[in-house]
């Protein structure tokens, strides 16, 4: 679901109506285990909950190998359906919670791809799904750059921390991450040079000065940064 979505089995792709049979995979997908009702009332919003509830039924998709089953009172996603969402997040949250960067010299590419969910879709539900993995997706990257300076490997650190200041050029710790890597690096004027250009962007966007936090760490090799 991460850049569109798309349903194979083996390396062959499998055909589901886009405006039923897509959105309900998605939301079960996304979700693991719904209530049918809530399934049925957000995916048909504007009918009445007896049309909602058929209209489900006529849309789980059947087959020897079922997608979406029943588990007591719930609908749960097979699970043998592997999920990009769902290894995109786990391997986020293992770099965020300190799992640190991977032993070769690579970085985890679901990261550094920064896909969309789903995008072209509009449907309401989406959009904290969006948010939470465009947040999730941030801060690992941030982790991840300051994970690879402790290891002392800071051209794979500035990469992690460009892809964080493309996706949200106004975020100080996507900057704060270059900055360091740059320094780990023993260049010291590359620092200076990114810290100023955010300083303009700050400056034209916010109108405002990049903070204490960042500006110490250019102080610390000697460097005093004063307005301009």
């Amino acid at each position: 679901m991460l850049g569109h979505f798309r349903l194979e089995c083996g390396a062959e792709p499998v055909e589901l109506c886009r405006s039923n049979g897509q959105r309900l995979l998605a939301y079960v997908a996304l979700r693991r285990r719904v209530s049918p009702r809530v399934l049925a009332g957000t995916l048909w919003p504007e009918v009445t909950e007896e049309h909602a509830r058929g209209s489900l039924r006529t849309t789980l998709p059947r087959g020897d190998q079922p997608l979406v089953r029943c588990s007591g009172d719930s609908l749960v996603s097979a699970d043998t359906l592997h999920i990009d969402v769902h290894a995109f997040t786990e391997t986020a949250l293992g770099v965020v919670q300190g799992g640190g960067p991977p032993p070769a010299a690579q970085l985890p590419q679901g990261l550094l791809r920064g896909e969309d969910l789903l995008p072209g879709w509009d449907e309401e539900w989406l959009l904290p799904e969006r948010e939470r993995l465009r947040q999730l997706r941030l801060h690992a990257l941030d982790a991840l750059a300051e994970a690879l300076v402790r290891e002392g490997r800071p051209a794979l650190a500035l990469e992690a921390a460009w892809e964080s200041v493309r996706a949200e050029p106004l975020r100080e710790s996507a900057h704060r991450a270059a900055v360091s890597a740059h320094l780990a690096e023993g260049n010291p004027s590359e620092a200076v040079r990114h810290y100023r250009s955010f300083q303009r962007l700050l400056r034209e966007e916010l109108g405002v000065e990049p903070s204490a936090r960042l500006t110490r760490m250019l102080a610390r090799h000697g460097w005093r940064l004063t307005s301009r």
